[in-house]
């Protein structure tokens, strides 16, 4: 049984180099194949793409970023200058699509290097090959880790900085901690800075945890974990301290402190328990065919859990407490705070890592003590069929078919209907598709309509059917029974979505109301 965690890389140049690098080297390839195969076709563009994009656009030649004309703080600039150097190197585009295209490209990137990441950080906590080689498959092909890694998302980029910072500090956890332990913990730090500097709530399952281990026993000197947390709040020191600089200190503060009411629920304006969003418990039934490995992989994680909370001073235990970590901020966000569905990436990803260190615990643990293991290997390769079985499946069933609604959308619009006509929008994801070419707004009485010559509404049905648009179904129904249909596509993201032309009330009947 291994009793410590490789203290140092020289350990990893002392074994066999070729496996290690062939396994990380093909984590990443198998990752970065999967989400280009059918690129263009899948996913159907997510109203976040286009809001990142833009973003991420307005840091190409320096500065802050910038949405709208104004400096934009709701989330820190990390992920936004990695988008604004992306398009420095492969050029800029006008197009949405294209431009929301060309940032997957740097997403499906950041998956790739992220899977060999997690390789190297479980062979460094086993030093189990085949656990390795699991770990990259699972996260390569698990349907949820897929939606977010193959859109233009800030959590593919900060979970990357949150793995290299415990790859760096996790050997400092074991009782011989490695020569210049000090400098490593600096570097670790940094790196989580690095992942808050992307988005504020990884301070949750970086410093969080680092505090948390000063609670139980901590194998090396208890003043590592303090200096990682130290150096973790440097990145974004500078950051605030240049923000104050250049004069924008008043308006960072009243956008970040209307996102901590948001993150604690006092304000619900996104997410699953705001007013009008459609419930957790019928979003997790509707999608159990599409996430139900992932949802194996969460529900085996508490279990996992337990084996390595009893390792006394070993590097195991900072792996529960970043899951654990997780697990908490999340059951929060369910309760009370902000639910959204990027925020279950932050436990998927600790879960991965401590259901493949548990089982390798639990295996070696029987086999030195001679005991027969058929349960615990029927089960590990039961879990296995059906987590990849059921990954390989929902895969091949969202390629089988286009679905790039929003692209075929704008490509009958600019066809057929004339830049700069007035459209009346469903939802806020058709918004920032369209806006850049359309004028788009909320007209929906016969008042408004004749006011603005509206003559066209565009309909995604499903975010409508999911509560996600300012109109109820009623509403949108009764919009599309005065029209035409010009255009449907039916998708997997979206549903149908559609172009109706509507006719225009008389002038005279707009006397009053505006939607725009």
């Amino acid at each position: 049984m291994s009793r410590a965690l490789p203290i140092s890389v020289a350990w990893l140049r002392r074994q066999r180099a070729v496996p290690l690098w062939m396994v990380a080297g093909g984590a990443a390839v198998l990752t970065g194949l999967i989400r280009l195969f059918g690129f263009g076709q899948t996913p159907d563009v997510f109203g976040d793409e286009v809001y990142y994009w833009h973003i991420g656009s307005s840091v190409d030649s320096g500065g802050f970023p910038r949405y709208r004309g104004g400096p934009f703080f709701l989330h820190p600039p990390g992920f936004f200058y990695l988008e604004g150097a992306w398009e420095r190197l492969l050029g800029s585009h006008t197009d949405v699509i294209a431009g929301v295209y060309q940032m997957r490209l740097l997403n499906a990137l950041l998956a790739a290097v992220t899977a060999a990441v997690l390789v190297v950080l479980i062979l460094r906590v086993t030093r189990s090959i085949p656990a390795a080689v699991v770990v990259g498959v699972v996260y390569a092909v698990d349907p949820f880790v897929l939606r977010l890694t193959e859109r233009v998302l800030i959590e593919t980029s900060m979970m990357l900085w949150v793995l290299l910072g415990y790859l760096v500090l996790l050997p400092l956890a074991a009782k011989d901690p490695p020569h210049r332990a000090r400098r490593r913990a600096a570097v670790g730090g940094l790196l989580f800075g690095l992942a808050i500097l992307t988005k504020d709530v990884a301070a949750l399952i970086t410093v969080l945890p680092l505090l948390a281990s000063l609670v139980f026993p901590w194998a090396s000197r208890r003043s590592l974990p303090l200096l990682a947390a130290g150096f973790a709040t440097v990145p974004y020191a500078i950051y605030v301290g240049v923000v104050a600089a250049e004069g924008h200190f008043e308006d960072m503060w009243a956008v970040k402190t209307h996102g901590v009411r948001r993150l604690l629920g006092m304000v619900q304006e996104t997410g699953f328990n705001a007013e009008g969003a459609p419930p957790l418990t019928q979003r997790v039934i509707d999608e159990l065919t599409q996430f139900g490995s992932t949802y194996v992989l969460l529900v085996l994680g508490p279990v996992a859990l337990i084996p390595l909370l009893r390792r006394r001073g070993r590097p195991q235990r900072l792996l529960a407490l970043w899951y654990l970590s997780a697990g908490i901020a999340l059951a929060y966000a369910v309760l009370e705070g902000t639910l959204e569905e990027q925020a279950l990436y932050m436990l998927l990803v600790p879960t991965i890592v401590i259901l493949a260190v548990s089982a390798v615990h639990l295996w070696e643990r029987r086999t030195r003590h001679r005991r027969r293991t058929p349960v615990l290997r029927f089960g590990t390769v039961l879990v296995l069929i059906v987590t990849l079985g059921l990954s390989t499946l929902t895969y091949a069933s969202g390629r089988s078919q286009p679905d790039d609604g929003y692209e075929r959308l704008r490509q009958y619009l600019s066809e057929n209907v004339p830049a700069g006509s007035p459209i009346t929008s469903a939802s806020g994801s058709t918004d920032l598709v369209l806006e850049d070419r359309y004028r788009v707004g909320r007209w929906h009485t016969p008042q408004d309509r004749a006011l603005a010559r509206v003559a066209y509404v565009v309909v995604p049905w499903r975010l409508v059917e999911q509560g996600y648009s300012p109109f109820t179904v009623n509403e949108v129904k009764d919009l599309a029974a005065q029209g035409e249909l010009l255009f449907s596509f039916h998708g997997r993201t979206y549903g149908q979505v559609a172009v109706y032309q509507l006719p225009v009330p008389p002038a005279a009947v707009g006397a009053g109301g505006g939607g725009g």
